[in-house]
């Protein structure tokens, strides 16, 4: 903090795992994902829960949600972010356990270990999932597919899991590959084979595409990366706003993006899943406080925090349809999350169960200010 008293963050700069030459080296990119991560480590920990179907969350009686569950579960449909209540209703034998965070970062930091034996430039993307370029790495006599077997088949040994390989010449396609054999398996695109493996692909396996785009897609004909490769990118664009580029790209199995070791936080939020439904719009403006506290809190301790370029608030409603409000900003403010909220909340007027309050980040290079700044000033904190 400085004398004032206001929160001061440093912008990360990112480095690139690519050389700025560009020259022509056909990448290797791999993409490891461990199956079934926290319900894994409880089954490791303990053996008796082994074919039983198990499930890492909250609470029913406190609205909890399924972080993870095993295949067990999944196999009469629990999955994740599901609510536990329903979760159990699918499957009244499901053995609930609570989240046990240290445990899982520890497992976490021994499978990163794994993968920096093979190269520098890993990009952790969560706890259990991870980019590893081996472009021009000499393990394996250069094989990105012998690394990936022998990087899994250490994790099994040296950590007690399984995990699942995708392996590509870019992130896009090595993501989408790594689920193509689970569990604890691993699959190879060529590049040769690029172009028909991605004209194939439901376009729900776009990244960035969730329900409602994919949704929007089928109702236009587009149901996979083929059908979408007849639009042109004018087209995409004016239909899909600025993603309508990416998604010109994505659809013809081009991803340039480099694998970054450091990555930058695009955003940083909090939200509360409240025990029982806040009736009205008075009731989640008198909520949005202890949110906006706890996010000053988490902000404070970010290391990894850019310029912010947008605020936002998001709102789930009682019958679990939800809705984000955003608008540009250069701060937090609980002003100005008070006004998304109010905007939010009409927009279903019914009790809400889930309030959620963040921030984005702008690009590195965006803007013309890339040096310290100071955010949420003294008179937007709430008071104690």
């Amino acid at each position: 903090m400085d004398s004032g008293g206001n929160i001061q963050v440093l912008t990360v700069v990112e480095e690139s795992s690519c050389e700025a030459s560009g020259a022509a080296v056909q990448r290797k990119i791999i993409h490891c994902d461990c199956d079934c991560f926290y319900a894994a480590v409880e089954t490791r920990d303990d053996p008796s829960l082994a074919g039983r179907p198990l499930a890492v969350g909250g609470r029913a009686e406190t609205r909890g949600v399924i972080a993870t569950c095993n295949y067990e579960a999944r196999a009469v449909g629990v999955h994740s972010a599901m609510s536990t209540m329903r979760a159990l209703k699918l499957c009244p034998q499901l053995v609930l356990l609570p989240p046990d965070f240290e445990r899982y970062r520890a497992a976490s930091r021994q499978i990163l270990d794994i993968y920096r034996d093979y190269t520098p430039l890993v990009e952790p993307l969560s706890l259990d999932e991870a980019y590893l370029d081996v472009t021009g790495v000499d393990r394996c006599e250069g094989s990105a597919t012998l690394m990936a077997q022998e990087i899994r088949a250490r994790i099994r040994a040296e950590v007690g899991i399984t995990a699942s390989a995708g392996i590509a010449p870019n992130k896009f396609i090595a993501k989408v590959a790594s689920d193509w054999n689970k569990p604890d398996g691993q699959f190879v695109v060529r590049p040769r084979q690029v172009d028909a493996f991605v004209a194939a692909l439901p376009v729900k396996k776009i990244f960035g595409v969730g329900k409602v785009t994919a949704e929007k897609m089928h109702r236009l004909g587009v149901q996979t990366c083929g059908d979408l490769r007849v639009w042109s990118q004018s087209e995409l664009v004016a239909e899909f706003g600025s993603f309508g580029a990416s998604l010109y790209r994505l659809c013809r199995g081009v991803d340039e993006r480099p694998v970054r070791p450091d990555r930058v936080r695009k955003s940083l939020s909090v939200e509360t899943t409240y025990t029982r439904d806040l009736p009205d719009l008075a009731a989640c403006l008198e909520a949005l406080p202890a949110l906006a506290e706890e996010f000053g809190r988490r902000f404070g301790r970010a290391r990894d925090a850019g310029r912010v370029s947008t605020v936002f608030v998001k709102v789930k409603f009682a019958d679990f349809t939800q809705t984000t409000v955003e608008r540009g900003a250069d701060r937090p403010s609980v002003a100005a999350w008070m006004s998304l909220l109010e905007e939010g909340f009409a927009r279903g007027a019914r009790p809400v169960r889930l309030l959620g309050v963040g921030v984005r980040f702008a690009e590195v290079g965006e803007g013309a200010d890339n040096g310290q700044l100071v955010l949420f000033g003294q008179d937007d904190l709430p008071e104690d």
